[in-house]
């Protein structure tokens, strides 16, 4: 039976915790199917589109865990091909705890959420650093954005999956926040203009 993509994220100790809580036969199921998805689809394409934050994951060599976060307008995380993903890395905080961990150790995950819809996406793969080349950079640096490009970072696909909305909060943005209180305040003054004019006339 070839691989299941699932077995990036279940291994024997996670799948004996799924048989021991009851979730194995479920899983069993989808990996008998070929598993998840390692090809970016439309829908994934159009949601990682809409992404203005991300969160990349990594290890060092030994083992040890680090999460990082990325911003930048709409769209700086980008689709390359079918496979893979890539983003400038901006100047900004000189810890280069990612850069260093992707140097010794490749595997990396990245976690993409939509509080405003509450819909979050999780992607295993591997990553690596690019340095140097103006064209990549040039090719996924954002238009207009007042950022220093320092490096890329290109994200290669090994399996992706969407989880349920169950327990994500929904926020919506702020700048959506104030069109929404504009237009209702807009709204407001029109009916006070209205209220006052059908007092005059009575």
């Amino acid at each position: 039976m070839p691989k299941s993509t699932t077995e990036v994220a279940f291994t024997p100790a996670v799948k004996a915790v799924q048989t021991r809580l009851g979730s194995r036969d479920a899983y069993a199921r989808i990996e008998q199917r070929g598993g998840w998805s390692d090809r970016i689809t439309a829908d994934l394409a159009a949601f990682i589109a809409e992404r203005d934050s991300i969160y990349l994951a990594t290890a060092n060599a030994e083992g040890q865990p680090y999460i990082q976060h990325r911003g930048g307008p709409k769209g700086f995380l980008k689709v390359l091909d079918d496979r893979t993903l890539g983003f400038v890395d901006y100047r900004g905080n000189r810890q280069y705890i990612t850069t260093g961990n992707l140097g010794e150790n490749d595997r990396a995950f990245l976690f993409l959420m939509d509080y405003e819809h509450r819909q979050r996406i999780k992607i295993w793969g591997r990553a690596k650093v690019v340095e140097g080349d103006g064209d990549l950079e040039s090719r996924l640096m954002p238009p207009g954005y007042n950022a220093k490009p320092e490096r890329v970072i290109l994200f290669q696909i090994e399996a992706w999956d969407a989880n349920c909305p169950q327990h994500i909060p929904q926020m919506t943005p702020t700048t959506d926040v104030a069109r929404l209180v504009e237009n209702y305040e807009a709204r407001i003054a029109q009916l006070e203009k209205a209220l006052a004019a059908a007092k005059t006339a009575s």
